[in-house]
Parts: structure tokens; sequence; C-alpha cells
């Protein structure tokens, strides 16, 4: 589990294709103080396990297999050699909940509509695809390639969100422009609620 803020912004060194698979290879800094095999990393908010890592100067890098149904899903598989990419270790039971709950688990993709600068933060807005939209809601959670944000206005196909200076700074979020592809997860609550209701008919 994770809680959508980034603790580092993360290059990617490699994406090799393994027939309907991937190996992906970043290198990072903060992420790999203290990692281990197996460990679960949030790339751009979706959660891979370790493989294998490297230490070097002035960054480690690290080795994930990345499974068809990944690369469907997800943006992973336009990933290209010096991109960059939001990196969040699973939160630990005993840390704070800064953000929300992220399962690492996306739902879908969307794209970036439009930037609106304000004084101190940005309005962003994102296309949403037609199968997620009932999971989204004014004032809710929604990750956003692993960035946890809170809705600040909904429409039949799209959202938006307020970007703080904070958030442009320490996230890919910052560099995003019209047309670029984002990774979207929604409220687990949300999928819940709607499942009851549906299976209640």
């Amino acid at each position: 589990m994770f809680t959508g803020i980034i603790e580092e912004i993360g290059e990617v060194v490699d994406l090799e294709a393994r027939g309907d698979s991937a190996v992906l290879s970043l290198s990072a800094r903060t992420v790999v103080e203290d990692v281990s095999h197996g460990a679960s990393i949030a790339v751009n908010g979706v959660c891979l396990t370790v493989t294998g890592w490297t230490d070097a100067e002035p960054a480690s890098h690290l080795d994930f297999d990345v499974m068809g149904e990944t690369l469907k899903r997800s943006v992973i598989g336009t990933l290209r050699p010096g991109d960059k990419v939001n990196l969040e270790r699973a939160v630990r039971a005993d840390a704070r909940l800064d953000g929300h709950v992220v399962q690492g688990h996306v739902d879908g993709t969307g794209v970036v509509v439009s930037r609106t600068p304000g004084e101190a933060w940005e309005s962003v807005r994102f296309g949403l695809p037609a199968e997620l939209a009932r999971f989204v809601a004014e004032k809710g959670s929604i990750a956003v390639d692993g960035v946890s944000l809170t809705v600040s206005a909904v429409g039949p196909d799209w959202f938006e969100v307020g970007l703080i200076p904070e958030t442009l700074r320490a996230t890919t979020l910052g560099a995003r422009q019209p047309g670029d592809p984002v990774n979207l997860e929604v409220d687990v609550l949300a999928k819940y609620v709607a499942r009851l209701l549906d299976t209640a008919r």
C-alpha cells in the first residue's frame, strides 16, 4: 500500500521488451536506501516488485519485471530512457497516512487536457475514461501518476485538480503538458461501494 506522497523523481534507464512482458530499469537515490529483493515501489503509481539492483554513483539502478496486464492498463510501456518517473516506497504500518490509500493498482489511463496557471498554484484538467467516471467525485481522492490529489471539479469525461508549488516541484506533474498520458487510480473505497451496489440489484 502507498500514500501518494512522492519521495523522489527517478529516471528510466531502459525498458526491455520480453514477449508480452518487459524489464524496467530505473536510476534512483532515495528509494534504494533500504531496498530489498521483493520490495514494492510505486513507479508513476504502478506497484512494481524489485527484482534486482546495483549500487552505483551518483544513483543506483533498480530492476522490475513488468507483466503484460500492467503494460496494457498503464503508460509504463511507453516509457523511454531518460523519462522521469514518480517513485514511492510502500508505506510502513507505523507511518502517517499523509495522502490517501493508494494500492498501486492502476485502473486506466487519462490525458492532460489543459493547464491554467494561478498566482500560487495551477489548475490541471485531465481526460477521464467513461468506465472510471462513476468513481470520481468533487472533493474526492484520485492518484495521477501515483500522486495523491483532491478533485476540485468533475465533468462527464474530465476532472480537475489544483497543484500547489510543492507538487509541481516534487513530482513529474509539473512538467506534464496537454496531450501527455497519465496513470489513474480511483479511490478504492468508491470501487467497493460501486461493487456492493451492483451486486445488490
